[in-house]
């Protein structure tokens, strides 16, 4: 059986993100989106959230390039003065394995976030991080760990097959893929050592930002057996925190995704049951 849940991370980042979620889960397919409880435009985001109570939001668990929930005077190892974290993937992913203190601010961030969440108001649907740093094993074990006091059951694990891809699109698999793919086995035991669900299979990384309606057209037509998760990042424009932030993307493109009589045409002729992570037993 062939099943999908569509999603939208950056629920929360801008207006136009928040505008185009609504948009793509009132005409669309969406019915899942990720929140970035810090994110400049969260308020705007809840507000949408609650007049859709047929959309699912989950926790976009911001521990790279993006706003801390806590004040920088209390994580001053993991934020500037601007209370942003920073960028340097390599430099993060050291100090969250390396350094106590570092682990323990970690750890207070991440309980922040999530009781943020909950003070929204909204059902916590899932969970997953910005840049898929749940995968990380500090990240991943405190996500796990702190979620599942707040009622956290069901995680995101990236793991994108080359196969679909191959078949719809053009796509080179590289050295790097595979390695993610393989690292992927500890965050899915993570996991279900703690209870959770899990999707089998995941789309949006290799096309980040360029999942376009001919692409996810192609793409539901070869996709596999089992449950994947296909996230989008839409917006219905380009506003200067999105260009400084993903200037290549084509937000505005995969919105009309969402939307296109295509893509929904070609999860029916595959027989793709959509579905939430509720679903999930």
């Amino acid at each position: 059986m062939k099943r999908a849940i569509i999603s939208a991370d950056d629920f929360g980042l801008s207006v136009e993100v928040n505008e185009a979620i609504e948009i793509a889960h009132r005409d669309g397919v969406l019915s899942t989106a990720s929140l970035m409880v810090a994110g400049p435009a969260v308020e705007d985001a809840v507000a949408r959230a609650k007049r859709l109570p047929d959309l699912r939001v989950g926790l976009h668990l911001v521990v790279i390039e993006g706003p801390a929930v806590l004040p920088p005077r209390q994580i001053p190892l993991l934020v500037g003065p601007d209370g942003q974290f920073p960028s340097d993937q390599l430099k993060l992913g050291i100090e969250y394995f390396f350094r106590p203190a570092v682990r323990r601010q970690l750890a207070a961030e991440i309980e922040a976030q999530m009781a943020a969440f909950v003070r929204t108001g909204l059902t916590l649907d899932h969970a997953n991080a910005h840049k898929h740093m749940h995968l990380h094993p500090t990240v991943g074990k405190l996500l796990i760990e702190t979620g599942k006091r707040f009622g956290l059951r069901a995680i995101r694990v990236p793991l994108e097959p080359p196969e679909p891809l191959y078949a719809a699109g053009t796509y080179t698999d590289t050295l790097g893929d595979a390695a993610l793919r393989r690292w992927t086995a500890l965050l899915r035991h993570q996991a279900h050592k703690a209870g959770m669900v899990t999707n089998d299979w995941c789309f949006g990384i290799a096309w980040s930002g360029h999942m376009t309606t001919d692409r996810v057209a192609a793409l539901a037509a070869h996709l596999p057996e089992g449950v994947s998760e296909i996230y989008f990042h839409p917006a219905t424009a380009k506003n200067a925190l999105l260009q400084r932030l993903m200037p290549t993307y084509e937000h505005e493109a995969e919105l009309a995704a969402l939307c296109s009589p295509g893509f929904q045409a070609g999860l029916r002729h595959s027989s793709t049951k959509l579905i939430g992570w509720s679903d999930l037993s």
